[in-house]
């Protein structure tokens, strides 16, 4: 068979489903949703790729896998080989494959999205990512020899975990300072079990604790040490990756009556305190009947399904544009539509209602209509007069973004920030104003995305490396 019957073969190939949990079951527990391809699938899904002479998906992966690479050792059936390939670029391949939005990055321009379905390109990473650690294989990449220079990482999120595992492989000795008790960032305060287990950020971590990679958590740079102590502690570098953790509410009135939560407190509740396994775990979390949750993205998302796992009754998304602005992923919405999350679309809230004891009891809103563009690029929304009305509900979840947390900026003299509070820095290397300190991820853009969280880190320890070894 020639090339062109093998590749006009391939693409009639359809792109395969993925399994899932019934949402009748899963609305149920915190388990997993997807289930991940069989061998078999996803050997069938590695050769839908066509091989493309200029493949336009590595230029749209923010680490740079060498996504054809890796599609080919599975569709050979070389399934560690694809991990290793995974691993030579990207450090959280497990990770990436459940959250990374692959359909606005990789898979958009897969060359067979043009006429039908892209390669499933995040289904098969996670697929190579899972085969390897089932195995109990786990392969250590090769090192460069040391080079007798200490790098500081502050946040072991998905752009200090990225960061470290590149600078060790570098030959530099690299450590990590966690303020929480466990390592992972958004991937284990934020992201819930169903749609991320904790299980698979740990073998992560362990994973870059084997290359090397120093990890010591309980420890708020900013309050036990600040930035210039660690670096008269001998470190040559430091790279700041402490994300956006502080809370953004809408400063209406009402929004100090209890059970109304930030995104923020309500997920950390949940996933690292795991109060969805109380009184297992000793974590309190309000159980509402009528939960409405605010804001459109992922972590809204999150919320709201996480909240009818809980046991809510009535689960509510509150956003005030239309479902084709939500900035959620296509897969969450899917996902939380089938779970039987209600969604109030063109809404905005005005004002909280509360019982005498202070208990939030309903919300007011505004019936929105869109009118032009903003500097988004999405029509803005505006109130329509005269349309008021209540939403009752026991239990509110603001998820309407994150801000930067003071702290490490205003322990660090010399340190530039801009008017929001995150960290000003040279976007190709991802340097400060401070000489030999970097940062990147969410203190930088703003809440964004875990994989530009960790391309940020992949550019900064490029930069890094070349300044301690010029030192």
């Amino acid at each position: 068979m020639d090339k062109e019957e093998k590749k006009e073969k391939r693409e009639k190939i359809p792109r395969q489903k993925m399994p899932e949990q019934d949402p009748r079951v899963r609305v149920r527990n915190f388990d997993e949703v997807p289930l991940g391809y069989s061998a078999e699938t996803a050997l069938l899904e590695a050769k839908r790729c066509i091989m493309c002479k200029k493949p336009g998906c590595i230029a749209g992966c923010p680490v740079d896998i060498d996504i054809p690479a890796f599609v080919k050792l599975i569709a050979e059936g070389d399934f560690m080989g694809a991990a290793r390939k995974l691993k030579e670029t990207n450090v959280l391949p497990a990770v990436c494959g459940r959250v990374c939005p692959q359909e606005d990055q990789c898979e958009k321009v897969c060359i067979l999205g043009k006429k039908g379905d892209p390669v499933a390109i995040g289904r098969l990473e996670r697929f190579a990512a899972d085969f390897e650690r089932q195995s109990g294989q786990i392969s250590i990449p090769d090192k460069a020899p040391s080079t007798g220079k200490r790098i500081a990482v502050v946040g072991a999120g998905p752009a200090g975990l990225t960061i470290a595992g590149d600078l060790v492989k570098m030959g530099h000795e690299v450590t990590i300072f966690e303020a929480l008790h466990k390592s992972g960032g958004v991937l284990i305060y934020g992201i819930p079990e169903f749609r991320l287990p904790k299980a698979i950020v740990d073998a992560e971590v362990n994973y870059m604790e084997k290359l090397g990679v120093k990890v010591v958590t309980n420890f708020p740079v900013g309050r036990l040490k600040t930035v210039d102590d660690l670096f008269a502690d001998g470190f040559h570098a430091v790279f700041l990756g402490v994300g956006a953790g502080a809370p953004v509410f809408m400063n209406i009135p009402g929004e100090n009556f209890s059970g109304i939560y930030s995104a923020n407190e309500y997920l950390t509740r949940s996933n690292l305190m795991k109060a969805y396994a109380f009184p297992e775990y000793d974590t309190p979390i309000a159980i509402g009947k009528n939960v409405c949750v605010i804001g459109g993205g992922n972590v809204a998302m999150d919320s709201v399904r996480t909240a009818l796992r809980l046991g809510a009754e009535n689960a509510y998304i509150v956003y005030r544009r239309t479902e084709k602005e939500m900035p959620a992923r296509i897969e969450e919405v899917h996902h939380a539509q089938e779970e039987g999350v209600q969604f109030k679309l063109l809404t905005n809230p005005i004002e909280y209602l509360g019982t005498e004891k202070g208990w939030v009891k309903g919300m007011v809103c505004q019936q929105m209509e869109l009118g032009e563009p903003d500097e988004s690029g999405r029509r803005r929304p505006v109130p329509m007069k005269g349309s008021e009305f209540v939403i009752e509900c026991d239990t509110v979840v603001v998820a309407i973004g994150t801000m930067a947390n003071p702290v490490l900026q205003a322990t660090t003299p010399g340190l530039n920030v801009n008017k929001w509070g995150y960290i000003v820095i040279n976007e190709e290397t991802g340097e400060t104003s401070r000489k030999g300190v970097y940062a990147g991820g969410d203190i930088v853009t703003g809440s964004a995305t875990v994989i530009l969280a960790m391309g940020a880190g992949r550019k900064a320890a490029s930069a890094i490396h070349q300044y301690v070894m010029s030192l």
